[in-house]
């Protein structure tokens, strides 16, 4: 008698660059999915979801957009920082600025070409190339701080998992590509997603929030009995 193979299940995450629980929630379901190997195995893409949609080009300081955002003190963003700092960590993730010299501010960017470059990536290449991207972004932004307003600094990014650069550099300029992204956002709003991350499992069940890896693990396997069963 063979072995039984693990299961296949598709996990679309609506996510944005600039949220740190994205990456945290990243983190905890890939610790669920080392957990759940040999019994469930995912495919996992990633679909659009603007934080800021009308951040401005030049950016804002992180700090002073979020306590104008949620009107919070600058202690109650501390705190809130490292909270969230020994998460990550648990998660197995970094939000640590990791490059050479003085930190430069943390800043909050417009993610609008961020997610062109990842429809792009999952057009192209498929779902594991466009995760690589997506974690070269999340890189890019809270380890190393660089500017994701910049095309160049998108382009060698894009580069640097694979992505042919000229191909990139149109993609950020076509307009049906655009409107896709704009499509799934909207797409988002009308399954009712008004935060990220928002995991949808096999098109229909709903995982909210960056949550523990025993969630995750429960509730892929309820996902998987589900289809086991239609």
């Amino acid at each position: 008698m063979s072995a039984q193979l693990p299961q296949r299940l598709t996990i679309d995450i609506w996510s944005d660059v600039m949220c740190p629980w994205c990456l945290i929630g990243y983190g905890q379901l890939t610790k669920a999915l080392g957990e759940l190997e040999g019994e469930i195995a995912a495919q996992i893409r990633w679909r659009p979801f603007e934080l800021n949609p009308d951040m401005p080009a030049q950016g804002e300081e992180q700090e002073a957009h979020l306590q104008r955002k949620y009107r919070r003190s600058a202690e109650a963003g501390a705190a809130i920082r490292g909270q969230m700092k020994a998460i990550a960590e648990g998660a197995g993730v970094s939000l640590a600025y990791e490059g050479e010299g003085e930190a430069p501010p943390a800043m909050m960017w417009n993610t609008r070409d961020c997610h062109k470059l990842l429809a792009f990536a999952l057009e192209e290449a498929g779902p594991q190339v466009q995760t690589q991207l997506k974690l070269a972004l999340f890189r890019a932004h809270f380890n190393e701080r660089k500017p994701l307003r910049n095309r160049a600094v998108l382009l060698d990014i894009a580069a640097s998992v694979g992505l042919h650069r000229e191909a990139a550099k149109a993609a950020l300029d076509d307009a049906a590509l655009e409107a896709r992204v704009i499509a799934e956002e909207q797409q988002a709003w009308d399954m009712n997603i008004s935060g990220v991350p928002a995991m949808i499992v096999e098109g229909k069940f709903l995982i909210p929030g960056a949550q523990a890896p025993e969630v995750y693990v429960n509730a892929l396997r309820r996902v998987a009995q589900k289809s086991r069963e239609a």
